[in-house]
């Protein structure tokens, strides 16, 4: 009941094909013919080959995005400034404006 029942190889019918005969062959050697090389492969990449011009295009690239990228944090940082001292103006001329309402009743 708990074991599991494995089929059988049923035989095969119809026609089969006689297994075939395998003969051993002989290997001779040539002393004449040299060892084949393997040949080297090519690279799957290409190799990348700076010339000082190139690494001074890289420098020059690289210092324009640092600059950049350092006038657009000094403008956000600007503008954060600007923005929190005008909040500021407002609210001192919203409280003089409620204290000197607050003075006349």
């Amino acid at each position: 009941m708990f074991r599991p029942k494995i089929p059988t190889m049923p035989m095969p019918t119809g026609l089969t094909t006689p297994l075939a005969v395998i003969e051993p062959t002989t290997v001779t050697r040539n002393a004449e013919t040299p060892p084949a090389t393997t040949p080297t492969p090519a690279p799957s990449r290409p190799t990348v080959q700076f010339t000082p011009g190139t690494a001074l295009a890289l420098v020059g690239g690289g210092t324009a995005v640092v600059l950049v990228v350092g006038a657009v944090l000094v403008s956000l940082l600007l503008a954060v400034a600007i923005t929190g001292a005008s909040v500021a103006v407002c609210a001192v001329v919203l409280r003089s404006l409620l204290a000197s309402d607050a003075k006349r009743r």
